[in-house]
């Protein structure tokens, strides 16, 4: 059940977008008098369809894409027989070049719009809620394992990023500060001021939702929720009135702290300094079992900020969450080039599932939903002949020299554009399933 949630997912998602691309080049090309012969989610075998006018829509077996099939295009369907005859008035071919570089806009205009509109709406509906920096500097931070493998201690209170104040904790492992040049965060540790320093290639620590989760949590006070019957804490007389003042003589203010002397203790007997609800101090001793538990649950006692925004404020902000999507990821794909991204990180459909994750969870479908569509905007803009971006520069040339490139040369350009992304399918799918075996991502 979980595969199939996160297959069910996935393939949503991606019949919205590519529906939505596809559609940005239909409408584009009717608009300017072209005939468009098919419209098709998935590739082909078709699974089911129906004419409407001049246009065949249908519905794909192989789901991850779409097509349009435009008269007089040179296009993934190699029509050599059609390009062979006269151009007509209808065809692509046939129209003003700044016509068909609006077509060949289409479909990324469409995905620029659609995530806008998705981050605006998940804005304006959710706001924000995170824990902010005021909140890090006042109580500090739990270093976990990749947190500590670039100098991060527990307690450290992170004060900025690069010199620059941040707004919430999610900031410390944002795009622009793990790609960052020479990045580093400003740390306050026990009243000394010092730079952490952001490794190079750092961000290939963040491989997976699991590695997101293991760099720095926010340290937070807590008072006792649960007392579990019959459990050590139980035994001993502890209650959810009492606050827990230090163990074995060690002061405890924070939840890590706790956990840092019960893991400490383990199979032993420990002294608790309790505060009563009647003000009184007392002690008690409490069997640590094997695992380091007592058998208790708590609170915390810090509450993460929640924003809302008005209309015009997600209206700006939605947009910026969109373009940052855009501009982090132009950001990584220069820096594989240079090695210090890992091409490890690039995902096929299976990493596209996994991200989605096993429960249905609407804001965050629409949210990743919003981000592969800014995504996919991005990658169809790249000059890969077979690609929209491809086609653009062609026409860029056409535009500037005066002179369009032949249907041979643009059939071969075709060619060698399909090789490539079959060849990065490959690559992508190849490391997925690399993942897989290796327990990655």
């Amino acid at each position: 059940m979980d595969t199939l949630i996160m297959v069910g997912q996935l393939l949503l998602g991606l019949s919205i977008l590519v529906g939505l691309h596809e559609l940005g080049h239909l409408l584009t090309a009717k608009m300017f008098g072209m005939r468009v012969e098919k419209f098709s989610i998935g590739f082909p075998p078709k699974i089911a369809g129906f004419q409407w006018g001049e246009t065949e829509y249908s519905i794909g077996a192989i789901p991850l894409g779409g097509f349009v099939k435009i008269s007089g295009m040179v296009d993934e369907s190699m029509d050599s027989d059609q390009m062979a005859g006269e151009p007509q008035p209808w065809e692509f071919r046939s129209k003003p070049a700044w016509q068909r570089l609006i077509v060949m806009l289409g479909g990324i205009f469409v995905n620029v719009v659609t995530g806008i509109v998705i981050f605006v709406i998940l804005v304006y509906n959710n706001g924000e809620t995170y824990f902010s920096r005021d909140q890090v500097v006042e109580n500090g931070i739990v270093a976990l394992e990749i947190g500590e493998s670039i100098g991060l201690k527990t307690g450290d209170k992170i004060l900025d990023i690069n010199g620059e104040p941040y707004q919430s904790i999610n900031d410390l492992t944002s795009g622009s500060a793990l790609l960052s040049e020479n990045g580093y965060y400003t740390v306050d540790r026990g009243g000394e001021i010092i730079k952490v320093d952001i490794p190079r290639g750092f961000i290939n620590s963040f491989n997976s939702q699991e590695a997101m989760s293991s760099f720095v949590n926010i340290r937070y006070p807590f008072e006792l929720k649960v007392i579990d019957e019959g459990g050590a804490a139980d035994k001993a007389g502890i209650t959810t009135e009492d606050k827990i003042l230090s163990v074995n003589g060690q002061p405890i203010a924070y939840f890590d702290e706790l956990q840092s002397v019960l893991a400490n203790n383990k199979s032993q007997e420990t002294d608790f300094e309790l505060l009563t609800s009647s003000k009184d101090t007392i002690h008690t001793m409490v069997a640590v079992s094997e695992q380091g538990m007592i058998g208790i649950a708590v609170d915390p006692i810090i509450d993460m900020v929640q924003r809302k925004y008005g209309f015009a404020e997600s209206i700006k902000k939605g947009t910026t969450k969109a373009f940052t999507v855009v501009i982090m990821n132009a950001r990584a794909m220069g820096k594989m080039f240079t090695g210090e991204v890992s091409t490890k990180n690039v995902s096929g459909p299976i990493g596209m599932a996994k991200i989605y994750g096993d429960t249905w969870n609407w804001g965050k479908f629409w949210t990743i939903t919003g981000l592969i569509s800014m995504i996919l905007a991005f990658m169809n803009l790249l000059p890969i002949p077979a690609l929209d971006g491809g086609h653009v520069i062609f026409l860029l040339y056409e535009m500037i020299s005066g002179r369009a490139p032949s249907d041979r040369f643009l059939e071969n350009s075709q060619k060698v554009g399909m090789v490539i992304l079959l060849a990065l399918m490959v690559f992508a799918i190849g490391n997925d399933v690399l993942k897989l075996f290796t327990g990655e991502g």
